[in-house]
């Protein structure tokens, strides 16, 4: 069965609510929408629509339902009449960890977009619920106040800025936006299968508190956000290029959260057995893919590379205590760290 809303009258209304000021001005940049045709992507598109803001969608269809060959002729639609690029990817069947694989997929498609096209930002419609699911599955398996706050606003990332202005508004407030102003919209009914973690604990908790305590939830992410805040502030990236980050930490205590925020920002999620490990040992290769080592107060994170490298190279690294770990990818790569670590 069909489960979409049609719409019902073209009179245009006045907006009963806009996109929240953010630290970061969508004005005057290239945009990339993730859309899906559902609540929180399609009322994200028309609230863009309505403050003049122009974007393109990228929509992914992983053939899974019959429904998807509707949504994606519903984003090619609106981006015809509103005259924007709508691009469409079709998944390969995943056999197995489906929800991993699939947001892979995915987000391998936006940046591929975003490198090919030059997009500034890519624009995603997570709203306070799967704000609120976030929290609720990190917590369940251990975290502190940086993932409990999960989902920034604005997130920096190598390329381009992921940006999320939906975050303070719930999926009945979308909702009831779309309604109001008779906008066709689809809803999944996979968003039902509770074999899926995160359907589980959107129908049996986070659906039902955001609905008796929405105000609440609201202002315990505003705390959560400050004391996340002053944490990150006990570190700082220096130096960035390629896949080598350099950070540098005021507290070394911060040295595992520094690790874990910078190696998201290269695409790789640690666990908690490699965060426990990253705190216990000055010099690490996590997953046997990341270097991450400790040099005084500097953090040099990059993939392990396993290189003979000249007897100069070694020297000029000596000098400069770069880490053994870290010196084969910064050779392979020919990143020039003259200048930018001070000899001492």
């Amino acid at each position: 069965m069909k489960r979409y809303k049609m719409k019902t009258d073209n009179k245009k209304e006045k907006n009963s609510f806009s996109l929240l000021p953010s630290p970061f001005s969508l004005e005057n940049k290239k945009i990339l929408l993730a859309f899906s045709a559902g609540v929180d992507s399609t009322a994200l598109f028309f609230l863009l629509h309505e403050n003049d803001i122009k974007c393109d969608l990228a929509i992914v269809d992983f053939g899974l339902r019959e429904q998807s060959k509707e949504e994606v002729a519903y984003a090619k639609e609106l981006a015809g009449r509103y005259g924007c690029q709508c691009y469409v990817a079709y998944a390969p069947k995943f056999t197995a960890h489906f929800e991993e694989n699939a947001r892979k997929f995915r987000y391998g498609f936006f940046e591929e977009l975003i490198n090919e096209h030059k997009y500034d930002v890519l624009l995603t419609a997570h709203q306070l619920n799967d704000r609120l699911e976030w929290l609720l599955m990190r917590l369940t398996k251990g975290a502190g106040a940086s993932e409990l706050a999960g989902l920034k606003s604005v997130a920096k990332k190598r390329d381009y800025m992921l940006v999320r202005p939906l975050l303070e508004y719930s999926k009945d407030e979308l909702k009831s936006y779309l309604d109001k102003k008779g906008i066709k919209y689809f809803l999944d009914d996979s968003n039902y299968d509770e074999g899926y973690e995160r359907n589980y604990f959107r129908h049996n908790f986070s659906d039902l508190l955001i609905e008796k305590y929405k105000d609440g939830i609201k202002r315990s992410f505003e705390y959560l956000k400050n004391d996340a805040a002053m944490q990150e502030s006990m570190f700082d990236t220096v130096y960035s290029e390629k896949e080598l980050m350099i950070v540098e930490l005021k507290d070394i205590s911060f040295k595992t959260k520094a690790a874990d925020l910078a190696l998201k920002e290269l695409g790789y999620l640690l666990s908690r057995k490699q965060r426990a490990e990253i705190q216990e040992n000055k010099s690490i290769v996590v997953g046997g893919e990341w270097v991450v080592a400790l040099e005084k107060d500097l953090l040099f994170i990059a993939p392990y590379k396993k290189t003979v490298l000249p007897k100069e190279f070694k020297e000029f690294c000596r000098i400069r205590h770069i880490p053994p770990l870290a010196r084969g990818y910064i050779y392979d790569e020919n990143i020039n760290l003259e200048g930018v670590l001070d000899v001492k």
